[in-house]
């Protein structure tokens, strides 16, 4: 069996980003992936502007007020914001001007209107200045944020909300994307029925193609469900001939060694050359990846949680591939056990957390049983601890890994941000750009993937945050 990184190496290394690109309007991109390098043809901002409410002075003329020892300076204009100054600030001269208003010539800060008083004297309007600035003080300069012919945005960026409010101010009506891949969805198994039908005794519904094609949809992707197949090899054949024809293929089932685990000799039969079949992790050791004119075939396990992990751990960087994403890496954060964790060694465990934020820690629960079917535990889970092939005990106080889900569950910090670290709600990581909606219930693995250890409690340490930036 392979390991973790070695399957996950010839995953990517199998899979080339799309070339075609698609112009889409500016309100409609975000959550898609920018296909072609952006360069400011405007300064931002535009001109010399308050940042506040206040007076735009020439700061010279502000020294030495101080409380008690005002300066007295005779306001000669006022500039709302969208207005434009009617005449140049000579000597002790200021201009009444408010947020996002050009400074007028001659002014080279704003002094705040907290830090002032108006005052009349013989028809003529004073400000009396009870507080020094320096040049540039609550002033922002022509071209401090964006200068024209800086490279804004660099293709292969998943354009977020505030990249479209960043574009919009550059006046981009419009933006060049990556087209979305089409990612065809098959479920395998002569035990399956319609999710809307009540199952006999031995039958279970197809909840997993639906799942997977909501997962494909959360990482930006359009799935195609082609629905259920029986353990029959020419309607197997018939549906994997369809499915081979999209940008990527996802069969779930079927991968296993029974008697009726057709897929990977199907796949191959089909013209597919398959890369590898079994990889050491816990749950979802039956992975079948293959390729097929170029195209990338994944074989996942039947049961839901060994193809929620497969799809989180594999599927999911397919895909940012194949959507010319350059970020790849999921966020994933340090964490010290409070509890042995037992288990066999050879496989990667992945072990299903509740990570929440209180007394300045980060904190992970254990949602429940571990087996391959406990949809139960997967829907409390936002996060997935790591525990290497070769540990056998991880004891109370070692520290492992844990890959951070959000979205699935509620979100880690809905509690207070440790103050020593930074504070992560506003970071990428955060984007639901996860597989919250693989969430289905199943039968235990058939290789031996269900039970394992539980542990009650891990504290959690911010560590890094790989994320698209």
């Amino acid at each position: 069996m392979l390991r973790t990184e070695e399957a996950l190496k010839t995953v990517l290394d199998s899979v080339s980003p799309l070339t075609h690109l698609e112009t889409v309007e500016l309100h409609s991109a975000s959550g898609r992936v920018l296909g072609v390098d952006i360069y400011a043809d405007t300064d931002l901002p535009g001109f010399d502007n308050s940042a506040m409410d206040g007076y735009a002075v020439a700061a010279s003329d502000t020294v030495p007020a101080v409380p008690g020892e005002p300066v007295l300076l005779r306001v000669v204009d006022e500039i709302p914001a969208g207005g434009r100054p009617t005449r140049e600030l000579g000597r002790a001269e200021a201009a009444r001007i408010m947020t996002g208003a050009p400074l007028p010539t001659g002014a080279d800060a704003v002094v705040m209107v907290e830090d002032t008083e108006t005052i009349s004297e013989n028809g003529t309007e004073l400000v009396r200045i009870t507080g020094s600035v320096a040049p540039g003080e609550n002033a922002r300069r022509a071209g401090e944020d964006v200068r024209s012919g800086d490279l804004v945005m660099s293709r292969g960026r998943l354009i977020r909300p505030v990249d479209i409010g960043l574009l919009a101010a550059l006046g981009c009506a419009a933006v060049r994307v990556v087209r979305p891949p089409e990612v065809a969805v098959l479920s395998t198994g002569s035990e399956l029925v319609g999710i809307a039908d009540t199952p006999a005794p031995g039958q279970v519904r197809d909840a997993n193609s639906i799942a997977l094609c909501a997962g494909v949809a959360a990482c930006g992707c359009l799935p195609l469900n082609l629905g259920y197949v029986t353990d029959n090899e020419g309607e197997l054949a018939s549906k994997i001939a369809e499915g081979l024809r999209h940008d990527m293929f996802l069969v779930t089932g079927g991968v296993s060694v029974g008697k009726f685990d057709m897929v990977k000799q199907a796949l191959a039969a089909a013209g597919a050359d398959v890369k590898f079949w079994k990889v050491a992790i816990k749950p979802g050791k039956p992975l079948v990846f293959a390729v097929h004119d170029g195209r990338p075939v994944f074989g996942l396990p039947g049961n839901p949680v060994s193809a929620l992990v497969a799809f989180e751990v594999f599927v999911k960087p397919a895909l940012a591939k194949l959507r010319g994403r350059t970020e790849l890496a999921e966020p994933e954060v340090s964490a010290v056990i409070e509890d042995d964790f037992q288990k066999k060694p050879g496989r990667r465990h992945f072990v299903r957390v509740q990570v929440s934020v209180r007394d300045g820690r980060y904190h992970a629960k254990v949602t429940g049983p571990q087996g391959s079917g406990m949809l139960s535990s997967m829907v409390r889970a936002n996060g997935l601890a790591v525990i290497p092939e070769e540990a056998e005990v991880v004891r109370k106080g070692e520290s492992v890994r844990v890959r951070l889900i959000a979205g699935l569950g509620d979100s880690p910090h809905a509690g207070t941000v440790p103050s020593d670290e930074p504070d992560c709600r506003d970071c990428d990581a955060f984007r639901l750009q996860t597989v919250s909606p693989l969430l289905w219930a199943g039968e235990p693995d058939c290789g031996g993937e269900g039970g394992g250890q539980e542990a009650d409690r891990t504290v959690l340490e911010m560590q890094q945050w790989s994320v698209q930036v």
